[in-house]
């Protein structure tokens, strides 16, 4: 695993050499923030070694880099899901990833408001718990390169 992550890591890393310490990873429903960004670069998915390539309709698969207002920030255009048939391994790939690139910020957008009816697409909402109906992604050996085993 760690092997494939620094072979992405370094594939990006030649192509966006001044990465930010700030990633967005936008789900459905705000795809075009990026309409907001001055991009310098756009790398796609399917061209990242080891990257999975997203499967949603909205979900460009580009990682883009550029300004967001006066903050240099990495867009993930899209991401992957445990239901689209990715393994979690596959799924949570892209997080190291943004790790090893320094990344300290990450802000991911996601539906989780839309069973709330006083919600609007766009709308920001904090979530402080959840409850993972899914395999939990830190299942598996363990890295020490990402820190505590179950933070």
């Amino acid at each position: 695993m760690i092997t494939a992550l620094k072979e992405a890591g370094s594939y990006i890393r030649e192509r966006i050499p001044e990465s930010p310490d700030t990633a967005i990873i936008l789900g459905s429903g705000l795809g075009k923030i990026v309409n907001h960004l001055a991009v310098e670069q756009v790398v796609d998915y399917e061209s990242i070694p080891h990257f999975p390539v997203s499967t949603v309709e909205g979900h460009e698969g580009k990682l883009i880099s550029g300004m967001l207002g006066n903050k240099r920030v990495l867009v993930m255009q899209g991401r992957f899901h445990f239901s689209e048939g990715y393994e979690m391994s596959a799924v949570i790939f892209p997080i190291r990833v943004l790790k090893f690139l320094g990344i300290k910020t990450l802000i991911v957008s996601n539906a989780a408001g839309g069973m709330t009816p006083d919600f609007e697409m766009g709308d920001i909402m904090v979530i402080n718990d959840h409850i993972c109906l899914r395999p939990n992604p830190l299942i598996g050996p363990h890295e020490s390169d990402f820190g505590a085993r179950f933070p």
